[in-house]
Order: structure tokens, then sequence, then C-alpha cells
């Protein structure tokens, strides 16, 4: 800590008369502490404790009489618990509005994201029914619209179909995304469970922007088959093979009617103007693709379909592992996207086991991977959500839709689905949030590109791999190749910045001022070492060309991590004790530079 004074000392080298520098004003030097005395057992509670409960969940139970710790209890894992006390009619009368709203938008979707998947369009609807039930209970993001979504549905169907064909074996591919449901489920609940959502942090922004944009891209070609009306498409999600498809089967596109005009910007209106139109004309247009029946009823269970052995067990885990993490990062970035619009906090943890729970009792209730979808949430916000129960509303409109309305989509046409789906992915391709990455950091745009053609030219589950290889890489390369930079004085105080961006600071003769911007590990010992020593050497060279005064001292300022304890623990305290371990740069060149000025 500095002293409270105005004065300002000129230091200057008897080496080298014309260097003077103006110098902070005196220092109090303060004493360095040793780190407090721990054992193993309290720095593991300590280090468990920091790592997987930053949050410290049970901090609200402290104090609390038995019954209102069972009361916050309740309210802890099931949140429904802790708004549903004081919700009233003026709530209900926005959830309301907001629900139907999003119905409108996810009955359309959630039979189009169905054909996406390679699944009977009725599973889209029986996935919007149940599990926007189950997070309602179990949620805490209250603008959370939850139903399939278009990536997860895309890589479901990109990996299954690779091993089990669709059309030819339509009981055991049903089988297998029922089962990939369930382990992507228990994936996710696992991961809340145990408090490890910070391994969905390695899927980075960037590379989220190129994966998401490359999948848009690749959904949206897929489409062509039914907006075109090609029967012999590739099942390959390759860019390469998807436009040698449409260029090779461009005859067969010719004989499509000429409705695909309609507008897929309202969904729903889309699919019910575009029924009623082949409907009317069905005698004249033969040639147009429609869902075709479509059964009634609730969902029935799929608990005896689950799929634990056999040969494809394995694809169906790893389908599961990768749609869930693709799913449970969206679902949770969506959350947290509109709770900051509205200033509170999504528990990531308790999303994690929500998200997870309802996939697991989904893949019981013929229902596939679902998520909080982005389209159907901000629809949700726009429309005045107060709470979760607009989702409550939207499965209400879906239960009457399975009940009722079952034969009005006998003669929608397939191509009014590919619509719905280009329109919903379209917006996936966030160019803007590309061009910003190149301004703020170059690597991270890389990250970003090579997701996006990972995607794009490979495969989609590679694209991933690539997507997460990358984060991964970026880490290790903050980690081992920590940045070092020179610090300077500002004139008349006692701060220290980087000399590369403070115009103002200015070198102290004689001292090289070193700073590293990362903990010291093993990983990046070495890579120091030779770094610091490059500093010194380029430093000496610096000051001979210049004839300035030769380096005396070099300061590490080491302010990151836990520096003492290490020293302490390492025994190299013992070979000079304290001595050359001060608290502050400032002090340091205080306390250093004192000998030279008293010399004549």
């Amino acid at each position: 800590m500095g002293v409270n004074s105005n004065r300002v000392e000129h230091f200057s080298d008897p080496s080298c008369p014309e260097a003077t520098v103006t110098m902070p004003p005196p220092l109090e030097l303060h004493r360095v502490c040793l780190p407090p005395h721990k054992t193993t057992l309290q720095k593991f509670r300590d280090r468990v404790s920091e790592i997987f409960f930053p949050d410290d969940p049970l901090h609200r139970f402290k104090n609390q009489t038995w019954i209102r710790k069972l009361v916050l209890g309740l309210q802890f894992f099931f949140p429904v618990f802790q708004w549903g006390p004081s919700y009233g009619l003026n709530l209900l009368r926005s959830d309301m509005i907001s629900g139907l709203t999003i119905a409108s938008l996810a009955i359309p979707q959630g039979i189009s994201y169905a054909k996406l998947a390679n699944l009977p369009p009725i599973i889209g609807l029986y996935s919007s029914f149940v599990p926007p039930l189950i997070y309602s209970v179990l949620g805490s993001s209250r603008h959370l619209g939850v139903g399939p979504v278009s990536i997860a549905s895309l890589v479901m169907g990109t990996m299954l179909s690779e091993t089990v064909s669709y059309s030819e074996q339509p009981i055991l591919y049903l089988q297998l995304a029922f089962t990939a449901t369930f382990f992507a489920g228990v994936f996710q609940a696992s991961l809340g469970l145990l408090r490890l959502g910070f391994i969905i942090d390695f899927l980075s922004k960037a590379t989220l922007v190129g994966f998401m944009a490359g999948a848009a891209i690749i959904v949206s070609l897929q489409q062509l088959k039914g907006l075109l009306g090609i029967v012999h498409f590739t099942s390959k999600m390759q860019i390469v093979p998807v436009l040698s498809s449409v260029f090779r089967q461009k005859n067969e596109s010719m004989r499509k009617p000429k409705l695909f005009w309609i507008s897929a910007a309202a969904p729903l209106t889309s699919v019910i103007l575009s029924t009623i139109l082949v409907y009317l004309l069905r005698s004249k247009l033969h040639g147009v693709s429609t869902i075709g029946h479509l059964p009634k009823g609730l969902n029935p269970t799929s608990s005896n379909m689950l799929y634990f052995r056999g040969p494809y067990l394995g694809v169906a885990i790893k389908t599961g592992l990768i749609t869930g993490i693709l799913s449970l990062t969206e679902g949770i970035a969506v959350g947290r996207t509109f709770a900051a619009l509205k200033n509170y906090q999504v528990d990531g943890n308790k999303e994690m086991m929500a998200i997870g729970l309802m996939n697991m009792a989904g893949s019981c209730s013929s229902c596939y991977v679902t998520t909080g979808s982005f389209s159907r949430s901000a629809v949700n916000y726009n429309a005045g959500a107060q709470t979760v129960v607009s989702n409550v509303i939207m499965a209400s409109a879906v239960l009457v839709t399975l009940l009722f309305l079952m034969p009005l989509f006998s003669y929608t046409p397939s191509f009014i689905l590919a619509a719905i789906i280009i329109t919903a992915v379209i917006g996936l391709i966030d160019y803007q949030a590309a061009i910003r990455l190149w301004k703020v950091d170059k690597l991270d745009f890389v990250a970003c590109l090579c997701s996006f053609l990972g995607v794009l030219f490979i495969s989609v589950p590679l694209g991933l791999a690539i997507a997460v290889g990358v984060s991964v890489f970026k880490i290790l390369l903050h980690v081992t190749r920590p940045n070092t930079v020179v610090l300077g004085n500002i004139p008349g105080t006692q701060i220290y910045q980087n000399l590369s961006r403070y115009r103002e600071a200015s070198r102290v003769p004689s001292f090289l001022i070193l700073a590293v911007e990362s903990p010291i590990y093993f990983a990046n010992s070495t890579y120091l070492q030779e770094r610091i020593l490059r500093w010194v050497r380029e430093e000496e060279e610096r000051v001979d060309s210049n004839k300035e005064s030769a380096v005396k001292c070099v300061i590490l300022d080491m302010t990151v991590g836990t520096v003492m304890e290490k020293l302490q623990q390492s025994n190299v305290l013992e070979s000079f004790g304290l001595n050359g371990l001060y608290l502050t740069v400032g002090e340091a060149v205080a306390d250093i530079s004192s000998p030279w000025k008293a010399q004549p």
C-alpha cells in the first residue's frame, strides 16, 4: 500500500547520468505472510467445494427449522412449489396466450422435426406433449419452450441411419431412437446430479456457432427432397452427395406441382392452407406426397421397446450421448439467455436434471430427444409468458390435437414440412456472430470455421468432434503457453501496467518487470523458463543498443494462483526465506533500488 503523498522522486543511474525516471512516492513495505496451515482433508474439501459447489446450494438451509428445511427442499427439487402458491389469474392469462401461441408453432414443428430424425410424424407430437409437462414441474426457466429441436433431430437421424435403415427396419430403428433418448436422459441427469455441468462448457460459443451454421445448411439441403418431390435421394449428410442428388434427380423434381411457394413464415397457417388445397385438388394432384394417416390417442407406452441387448446397443448409446450433449447445451444456453433478459437466474445443474428426467420419461412414452427450443422460447418470451405454465397450456393444445384432430393432417403435403424446417433452421446461421469472432479473437474464429467445415464436408458427428477438439486445443494452448508481458510504471503512481498497452507507462532503469498472466503448472513451467530467459536476452540487447543502464534485477509479478502455498510446499523458501518476496511490484522496486540510490 502506498503512502499518501504527492512528492515525486527522481532516480538517476550513476552509470548513465542522462537516464532519469520519475519515481513513485516512497512505500511502506509489508511482510509477505505464509498461508495458514491446512490438513490434506481440509484442502481436498475446500477444492471439491469450489469445483462442484461454487453456488453453495445448501446455504439456504442454514439456521432453519426442520419444517422450513422440508419446504425449502421441495422448492429446491421441484421449483413448482416455489412459484405455485403465488400463482394467480393475471399470470394465467399471460401464460394462456403464450401457451396457445407456441402450440401453433409446436404442432407443425413437432411433425417436421420427427421426419428430420426419420421417425413417424406422430412421434414429434408425442414429444411435444409429455416432456413439457415434466419440465413444468422440474424446470427453473420461466420462458423455455420444450420440444423437439432441429439439431438433435438431424444428428439422431444421421447416426442411426448409418447403421439401420428406417425404411427397411422401421421397428428396430424406432427401438434405437427410444433407447438413444433414454441414454441421453441418463447422461444429462447424471451431469446435473453429480454437478458436472462444466463438461458442456468444452463446447464453446465459437465452435457452436460454426457447428450450428453447418448443420443448418445440411438440414436445409436435405429438405430439397421433400420441397422438390425427389424420390431417389441420398441418405448421406455431406454437402457434396446432397447437391449431387439434387442435380442428378432434377427430372423427378420437374413433376412436382407448383405449390411450394406457400410461405412457412406462419407454420400452422401454412399447414392448414396447404392441407386444404391438397384436399380440394386431390383428384388432380396425384403426385403430391402427403403425411398420410396419423393415429389418434395419447402416447402409447414404449418401455418395452427399449433396446438394452444386441449388436446395435453401442450405436444407441453413442447417439444418446451426442444428442444429449447437443440438446443439453442448447437448452441451458436458451434458458440462460431469456433469464438474463428478465433478470433472474437459471440453475444449470437443476436444468440438467430436469431435461434428463424428462427425456428418460419420454423414452418410455414414445418420445424422442427433446430440450428447450430457441424458436419456441423466443415466441414464448415475446408472447408474454410469465411461468412454465405456458408449457402446460401448449401440452394441453397438443393433447386436444392428438385426441381429435389427427385425421385433418392426412392431406398435409410433405413439402410444407420441408419449408417449415428450412425456415426454422435458417436462423441458426449466425453470420454476425462469426464476424464478431473475427474482430475479437482470431483463434475463436478458426475454431468456428473448423467446426463449420467439418459438419459441411465430413459429417455431423465428426463435425461435433472437431468442435470439441478445437475447444480443448484452445484451452490447452492457453494453459501451456500463457501470455507474458513487460510492465512499466505509470509516472506519479504505484501502478505497473503492460508497456505495449499503456503508452504513458515507462520502464524502470536497471529493472526488467515481467507479468505471467496465468497460473503456473508443470505443463507450462518449461515454456515460461525459456520465455523469461528470452525476455532477459532481448532486454539486454535493447539496453546495449540504446546505451541505457544494465539490467540488474528481474521482477516476476505472479499474483495469480496459490503461489505462496506452492513455494512453501516445495521447500523453495528454505533456501532464501522471504527475501525477494514482495506484496506488490511497487514495493519490490522501492526496496531493491534503495541501496543503489545510496551509492555515491
